[in-house]
């Protein structure tokens, strides 16, 4: 029975640093950088250029991306009408641009 005071500092001594690896553990495998969660005030701070730089990049492929997508949908609306018209109409057209 006296065993047991010696083994509670020993547990209280092991499971918090037991935790705390397991914990990181964790978050590494689904992909957190361990990095990450130690300067959060200074992270915070740096985040803000970065956010706004990440917001100018985001802006100028979301330009990028609906410019391609409305020439495909003009693409796409010739060929349901090439599609959809009869074929002579479709012919005379051709021979028009020739």
């Amino acid at each position: 029975m006296h065993d047991l005071g010696i083994l509670v500092p020993i547990v209280i001594f092991t499971v918090g640093p037991v935790s705390y690896a397991l914990n990181n553990w964790i978050r590494v495998r689904h992909g957190y950088e361990p990095e990450a969660w130690k300067n959060r005030r200074q992270r915070r701070s740096d985040t803000s250029a970065e956010a706004d730089r990440r917001v100018t990049i985001l802006s100028g492929e979301n330009e990028r991306l609906t410019g391609r997508i409305g020439r495909l949908e003009e693409r796409l609306a010739v060929l349901e009408r090439i599609a959809t018209d009869p074929a002579e109409r479709t012919a005379r057209e051709i021979e028009a641009l020739r």
